[in-house]
């Protein structure tokens, strides 16, 4: 049974059979829900003036009920339609049990059937919903297209598979199109587009939702619409929307807790979900497996091994390990972001089943904390038990072969990418590829894989660009930077990160100054602290530190230690004393024990033969 608050009229009470006989009194004055369903919390039959509700499956349902409904074959019925023949009834009916039971064939050995007998108009809403549930989208939405459906179950039918199958444009697309045919769509539609409007992060139009939602007065204790509408704040990132829809829900249950917990982790707001974990704890509603998952990345995240780990224990407390990998392997996942590698190894060791996600979580475990060895040998082990390696496998194993300088290794594994044509339309893993080889100082193979990329990415030239700066190449890197352009890739904050110190390291201040204009001004790429830091160590190298004031002074408000600290480097080496005291004063009040602050102006007090001042520096 799921959970779910379900109205006083089905409890165990002795009323429950006299509802059931009601509703077998007249069926036409209830919503019979069941085919249309896409959670359990929905009711079964909805009474169209009392709202009374009924559950096939609760538990005090009287014994009869199902039989009676079998007899009848009672399925969701349609709405008034002309008079038609017995074999079109006929035809409904076994084309809603094939939607049930996702019997493509049989559904359309009947629809070949229908069409010999000319009755294609009168059973097509039954065709399109059987075409939309067996996941065959194409045919649903082309005799969607031909007999322009005026039943509303129908359109909520190709919604909700549109959204089942990952096309979220397509179906909502498909409610624009449902609203223009002037049709009013309910709480089920409503809850399939909010459902897509996560999945493409379309607040705009979520918002748009939510408010028709609010004026048809549908949310009431509708949890699964309100778990939909919260689900979606939260994907969108608008957290601060979704925490306080979660406190005015007239109804809440442990998803819509889920839905915001997921929302905090995926946003990288590790603490945030703690505590919304510990609230719902609070509030006494009990965690799920999808919960502790969520709960355990966002341990991972945020390295918090010792919450991690008693969240490890109460499920092993709660014996949920058992046939779930999905759980197992966030496990796995986040004793490894912690750096805790031994208890990941045997959390991994003790999963009755493995897959390639739960080795990719070892090996990139391994690998982030620089055990490269320990990942390729995983990498070797996860190959010997039969397990295919997928692109984040690859990926992994790439940055291990890059902080081991194994370029053997790295190339063979970027021969098999190639081999399984994997470099073609994956951006990450050709930045992987380049990455291992400049890491490597194969700089030619690297070059040669950025060049033959079909691919107009910026990831690829970035690795390049960069490792040719950080290697000292830094005319290399401007030449890459210069032929990129060239290319027409639009740079992006990481390549300019890497261009500006390039230009540094060769003393090319006017050059620089030019790329650093040009950042907002051509290419609408706001720079950061680390751009500015950068630009003061150009003009500092050169000793023109009265432009790196400027520089700071053009700075978005909030102070930055490593700005001031790049200053009082560069008037060190320059002895400038008067500017130096002003980018100590700044360091100090950013922190106070920053002893290299303090040894620098010291040592810019001695250049001067200010002793006296340089004494008085102290930590």
């Amino acid at each position: 049974m799921s959970d779910r608050k379900e109205p006083t009229s089905i409890s165990c009470t002795a009323s429950l059979p006299m509802l059931w006989k009601e509703y077998f009194r007249d069926p036409s004055q209830w919503w019979d829900n069941r085919s249309r369903k896409v959670h359990p919390g929905y009711p079964d039959f909805k009474h169209k003036g009392t709202k009374q509700c009924l559950w096939i499956d609760n538990p005090c349902t009287p014994s009869w009920v199902t039989a009676e409904l079998s007899r009848r074959s009672m399925e969701t019925p349609l709405p008034a339609r002309p008079v038609i023949c017995d074999d079109c009834t006929a035809f409904v009916v076994s084309l809603r049990a094939c939607a049930k039971s996702k019997d493509l064939r049989k559904g359309s050995l009947i629809h070949e059937e229908i069409l010999r007998k000319g009755l294609v108009d009168q059973c097509s809403d039954a065709l399109i919903t059987m075409y939309a549930k067996c996941g065959a989208l194409v045919k649903a939405q082309e005799l969607l297209d031909i007999h322009s459906s005026r039943n509303a179950y129908t359109w909520t039918a190709m919604i909700t598979a549109y959204a089942q199958h990952k096309q979220a444009r397509d179906a909502l697309r498909c409610f624009e199109h449902m609203q223009l045919a002037g049709l009013s769509p309910d709480a089920v539609t409503f809850a399939c587009v909010l459902n897509a409007c996560s999945s493409v992060q379309d607040i705009d139009k979520g918002r748009k939702i939510h408010a028709e939602i609010i004026r048809q007065g549908l949310i009431g204790d509708d949890v699964v619409l309100g778990n939909a509408l919260l689900d979606m704040y939260a994907k969108c990132g608008a957290l601060s929307t979704a925490q306080y829809l979660l406190q005015w829900l007239p109804s809440r249950d442990v998803v819509s807790w889920n839905a915001l917990i997921s929302g905090y982790t995926l946003l990288g707001q590790g603490e945030q979900a703690l505590r919304c974990f510990e609230q719902m704890q609070i509030e006494g509603f009990s965690p799920t497996s999808v919960t502790f998952t969520c709960i355990l990345e966002a341990c991972g995240s945020i390295g918090a091994l010792e919450k991690g780990e008693e969240v490890f224990y109460e499920i092993a407390k709660q014996e949920l390990f058992e046939n779930n990998i999905v759980l197992g392997t966030a496990t796995v996942d986040m004793f490894a972001k912690c750096g805790a590698l031994s208890k990941a190894q045997q959390v991994f060791q003790n999963l009755p089943s493995r897959d390639v996600v739960s080795w990719n979580a070892l090996i990139a475990g391994y690998a982030a904390q620089g055990q490269g060895n320990q990942a390729l040998e995983c990498f070797a082990k996860m190959q010997q038990e039969g397990i295919s390696a997928n692109e984040v496998t690859y990926s992994c194993i790439l940055d291990a072969c890059g902080s081991l300088g194994a370029l053997d290794k790295g190339t063979e594994v970027h021969h098999e990418i190639t081999r399984q044509n994997l470099l073609q339309t994956n951006i990450v893993l050709s930045t992987a590829v380049v990455d291992m080889y400049v890491k490597c100082g194969a700089f030619q193979s690297a070059e040669q894989v950025v060049e033959e990329l079909p691919l107009q990415a910026v990831a690829p030239w970035n690795s390049l660009i960069t490792g040719y700066a950080r290697q000292g190449q830094s005319d290399q890197a401007l030449k890459c930077f210069k032929l990129m352009i060239h290319r027409g890739i639009n740079p992006d904050a990481v390549t300019f990160t890497g261009v500006l110190n390039a230009c540094s390291h060769l003393g090319l201040t006017d050059e620089g100054l030019m790329h650093f204009m040009s950042m907002k001004k051509i290419y609408n790429v706001k720079p950061d602290i680390g751009h500015y830091t950068c630009m003061i160590d150009l003009f500092g190298r050169s000793g023109q530190l009265d432009k790196a004031m400027e520089v700071i002074k053009e700075m978005p408000p909030g102070e930055d230690l490593a700005v001031w600290s790049a200053l009082l480097g560069a008037c060190q080496k320059w002895g400038d004393v008067n500017v130096g005291k002003r980018a100590f004063e700044h360091s100090v009040e950013l922190s106070q024990n920053d002893a290299a602050a303090y040894a620098l102006m010291a040592n810019i007090y001695a250049t001067a033969s200010l002793y006296n001042d340089a004494e008085k520096v102290e930590v």
